[in-house]
């Protein structure tokens, strides 16, 4: 076949397979996220479910993916579930989160329509509860495609011992190119996923403007905004991005109630209530199906492992945790220059139009090109000068880069959409009191936009573990050279998967989510209870 036109058929495929998934997370996320507006039992364990794990990373669920599907399934099939679920725990969480939001903010008065006239289960769900979620879901789609590509390029292939399973797509492709030296195809392959992700952006750019054209509240801005909300905050959202909630959506729903009034009955019959029954069991399934499916990956590292070895790895646990502590520290450095750009160049494109125009797309394209394709070019055409510069740092320097660009904007939209929905009351006193940039910032801004810098550093911090996996120990990276670092636990976990150790690899990433899970019931939590007590916005205007 000619390369040229494989080329195109493994970018195809990548991106095929991320709007896949992409669209699998919406469908379900309209279901779960209707059964837990319906069901309060549900819900609690629907939004326990979420909130843990959405903050323990990607990497922590690859022993899981690696013994279910492809030691137990096995084949080519084994091989593609497991590169699909490892990129679907990447995506999910962020639109489900952003599904059960625009639910549980849907005006009373709207729901009691839909009661009065008596819509069934899919009536409901395309008459109201889908339309009121398009626009949340498309604020979160940036970030969702962000992520597959980041995580599919890296999961197309993988080793496990002496053993390497990859699945067709350009992050194979372009493995295979580089191992044969055959530069010209590896452009070839970088430039046809580029023109992509380029068209990709703006797609995505046209249907975010068309869709909260027709489905969005009244904003003063677009919601264009990048990262996860937290659920418990999701009236604070709604208070800072919207006014006048029932103007453009109410009269989009009355026309689709009527419409279907017409053709429903006011009094459902038995087999309707039964078919929705069926449903709503249904999906319920299948999210204790995902739950025992990761029970199922513990277990079976769990009962494999020998007594002897068990020993072995609790006399590892403090050096894991040590190894753990270099890592937070590589995270606090990636988190605070990410915070310094963001504050910075945030509060620039917000203010500036023009630039705003040019630059936010750049930024999105930038961040949409997954980073381990272009990376060994980076290091390729930089080690010279950075070794000679900073010598024994150069390794935490690239460690730090490559976690940087895979997770920088989500702290960077955070914040530029915090402030693009500050009240204009409060330009117009920074106008009046002539303030400076810096107390603009100090006094006002930084405050104003504190829950949307929150959120944005907790998904930054969330997202940057990838990076680090990738860049603590990365063999080969280029002329046989290998990048990694003395002191690490991504370096532990990836090392152990390589060399086939999948019980120090679990172990390691059992450990790390512990840390995680506890890191974000602390800190997130308090920081976000911080900011929704004296940090809101609209407050200082209902107060003047």
């Amino acid at each position: 076949m000619n390369q040229l036109a494989l080329i195109a058929l493994a970018v195809l495929a990548t991106t095929l397979r991320v709007f896949v998934l992409i669209v699998l997370s919406i469908v379900s996320g309209w279901l779960l996220g209707y059964l837990a507006f319906k069901n309060a039992r549900f819900e609690s364990f629907y939004v326990s479910f979420i909130e843990v794990l959405e903050s323990v990373p990607v990497i922590s669920f690859f022993p899981i993916a690696l013994i279910f599907f492809v030691n137990r399934i096995g084949g080519v099939l084994g091989v593609e579930l497991a590169a699909d679920f490892l990129v679907f725990t990447a995506v999910v969480w962020n639109i489900w989160i952003g599904i059960y939001q625009a639910y549980k903010t849907i005006p009373k008065e709207m729901l009691e329509v839909v009661e009065n006239y008596g819509l069934g289960f899919f009536g409901r769900l395309s008459g109201l509860f889908i339309p009121f979620s398009i626009p949340r879901i498309v604020s979160n789609l940036f970030p969702s495609v962000a992520d597959g590509f980041f995580y599919i390029t890296v999961s197309e292939v993988f080793a496990v011992g002496s053993t390497s399973y990859s699945v067709f797509g350009i992050g194979s492709l372009l493995q295979n190119y580089l191992s044969e030296n055959e530069w010209k195809l590896v452009y070839a392959s970088m430039l046809a996923m580029a023109l992509v992700i380029v068209a990709t952006v703006f797609a995505l750019r046209e249907f975010s403007a068309l869709a909260v054209a027709k489905y969005a509240l009244d904003t003063d801005v677009p919601i264009m905004r990048r990262g996860r909300v937290r659920i418990r905050y999701s009236v604070l959202f709604s208070q800072l991005v919207s006014r006048n909630p029932l103007h453009k959506l109410s009269i989009y729903q009355w026309r689709s109630v009527i419409r279907r009034a017409q053709q429903t009955s006011f009094v459902q019959t038995k087999a309707k209530n039964r078919f929705q029954k069926v449903v709503r069991y249904g999906v319920f399934s299948a999210l204790i199906s995902l739950v025992l499916l990761i029970a199922y990956g513990v277990i079976e590292v769990l009962v494999t492992i020998p007594l002897d070895q068990w020993h072995s790895l609790i006399v590892s646990t403090p050096s894991l945790l040590v190894d753990l502590a270099f890592d937070y520290a590589r995270v606090s450095v990636i988190a605070l220059v990410s915070l310094v750009i963001a504050v910075t160049l945030g509060y620039y494109l917000a203010v500036n139009k023009s630039a705003e125009a040019i630059g936010i797309p750049l930024i999105q394209v930038l961040s949409a090109y997954p980073a381990p394709l272009y990376f060994p070019f980076v290091f390729a055409l930089s080690f010279e000068i950075v070794r000679s510069s900073l010598g024994p740092l150069s390794v935490e320097f690239y460690v730090v880069l490559l976690g940087f660009v895979s997770t920088f904007y989500y702290v960077f939209y955070s914040f530029w959409m915090g402030v693009k929905s500050l009240p204009h009351e409060y330009w117009e006193i920074m106008k009046n009191l002539r303030l400076g940039f810096f107390q603009r910032i100090r006094k006002i801004v930084l405050p104003a936009s504190f829950p949307y810098l929150i959120s944005g550093i907790s998904s930054t911090i969330n997202s940057a573990w990838g990076g680090l996996m990738l860049a603590e120990y990365w063999p080969n990276i280029v002329d046989g050279k290998t990048l990694t670092v003395k002191h690490g636990l991504m370096k532990v976990v990836d090392l152990s998967t390589y060399t086939g150790n999948v019980s120090q690899a679990a172990w390691g990433s059992f450990i790390f989510g512990i840390v995680v899970v506890v890191y974000s019931l602390l800190f997130t939590k308090r920081m976000m209870d911080i900011a929704r007590k004296r940090y809101v916005a609209e407050e200082g205007i209902y107060a003047a």
